[in-house]
């Protein structure tokens, strides 16, 4: 095994670019979700069209391309592919306030896909190379800080421009410093180029159904994949929909309504996601099995939080200045703080599973798990299960078809049970020298 890389304050600076690279990763793809509404008020489209456009075809397109960046990034380095991806989304975002009809917003959208998934993957891979494995959960922990920072810019900062500009207007200011961020990353940045793959680069590896099998013989590897799938159905449908639904069920506007959502749901998975890095290499150094213990409990707390943001009467609690809070809103931001718990940890572990070589690919098919399902299915189902409750529930068919991706929690949460104790036994076994074939347990 080779010695960890020395943390230095070029460890650090790398790590900030990273982080806010993966902040605009995460404002560009979320900057949908608070522009339903005037979008779906110019091209007269549909919730499904709407879960079509923020779902299936963003995430059938990020899939296709997730897994070959990922390898690239294992063959020649995270950096450049970071930082040539995050230019290529930021540019195609900001084509997308460009769109004058439905079919190009679509194809912009593809392209912003396209682009995002060079993106997480590599990123962990490099955070992984950059951090010892005792300190990388928190490093992992402020890498992820993208989706909820992401979220208040995004949903805050993208209402406001939306509400006083235009919705052009927020694709087109949103989208643009990513490109300079990308520069930032190519030409500051020094990544370290572990020895396993510089010596993978002047050999040939292994084909790609080769890499597929070798990945998926880990079974707690195979689990944690459909734990992120799981989860993600249920996040990304709370996160694309809940503007609408404090819209249409607590009668906010849509400066309001991103506002909470954005920056005080956002500031609540921001100090989540910190809490269970630190929380997870604390408990870790005890008992690796922790690693999928933390995610495993704030699976289960934020369920019930979930539940009763979803089905409290309407109600307002107070004003932020002239914000009306909803009373529901509370329990989101309880739910924004547990409901977080899941990706870092889960991430991380698979940083402990596989080696230099292997990593951004095994990481890249863990978010493929996550886009396809959540991004693809998340989105679309509760769109189309919203438009299929209008008959009966009329203006509060939204409320109840989001009230119904919770029980995918709940299915979350049985998979990381049968994930840790695997994990536990392949982390043991590793420290005790036994190969990794011998590992494989089931």
């Amino acid at each position: 095994m080779n010695p960890p890389n020395p943390v230095t304050w070029r460890t650090h600076y790398a790590l900030l670019v990273l982080a806010s690279i993966y902040v605009f990763n995460y404002i560009d793809r979320q900057l949908m979700a608070i522009l339903i509404e005037p979008v779906k008020l110019e091209f007269g489209i549909s919730d499904t069209g709407i879960g079509l456009l923020s779902g299936v075809t963003f995430a059938v397109f990020y899939t296709v391309f997730g897994f070959p960046l990922g390898r690239l990034s294992d063959r020649i380095g995270r950096k450049p592919v970071i930082a040539f991806s995050c230019m290529a989304w930021s540019l195609m975002t900001m084509l997308c306030g460009m769109a004058g009809n439905f079919l190009t917003l679509v194809l912009a959208r593809i392209g912003v896909a396209v682009g995002e998934a060079g993106g997480t993957a590599p990123s962990v891979a490099m955070v992984s190379d950059l951090y010892p494995a005792n300190r990388r959960s928190t490093a992992l922990s402020v890498l992820m800080l993208g989706s909820s920072l992401g979220a208040i810019v995004g949903l805050g900062l993208g209402g406001w421009i939306a509400q006083h500009h235009g919705w052009r207007y927020a694709f087109l200011l949103i989208g643009a410093p990513g490109i300079l961020l990308g520069l930032i990353l190519l030409l500051t940045v020094r990544a370290p180029k572990p020895a396993q793959i510089r010596q993978a680069t002047a050999t040939t590896q292994d084909g790609w159904t080769t890499t597929l099998v070798e990945l998926f013989r880990m079974p707690s590897f195979f689990w944690l994949v459909l734990t992120g799938g799981t989860a993600a159905i249920a996040g990304y449908a709370i996160g694309t929909w809940s503007p609408s639904f404090l819209i249409r069920s607590h009668d906010l506007n849509m400066q309001e309504a991103g506002f909470l959502v954005g920056v005080v749901g956002g500031t609540g998975s921001t100090i989540g996601t910190l809490a269970c890095g630190l929380l997870t290499d604390r408990l870790a150094r005890r008992d690796v099995g922790w690693q999928i213990g933390v995610p495993l409990l704030g699976t289960l707390l934020s369920i019930p939080f979930a539940l009763a943001y979803f089905l409290w009467p309407q109600g307002i609690a107070f004003h932020i200045g002239s914000i009306p809070v909803p009373e529901a809103f509370l329990f989101y931001s309880a739910f924004g703080f547990f409901g977080v718990w899941w990706a870092t940890p889960c991430l991380g572990a698979i940083t402990h599973l596989f080696p230099a070589t292997r990593l951004a690919q095994a990481t890249a098919i863990f978010v493929m798990s996550m886009t396809l399902l959540g991004v693809g299915l998340g989105p679309l189902v509760i769109g189309v299960l919203s438009d299929f409750f209008v008959a009966s529930l009329g203006g509060e068919s939204l409320r109840y078809a989001l009230a119904a991706s919770v029980s995918l929690l709940v299915l979350a949460a049985g998979f990381l049970v049968m994930a840790l104790p695997r994990y536990r036994r392949q982390l043991q076994a590793k420290a005790e020298g036994i190969s990794e074939g011998a590992a494989v347990v089931v």
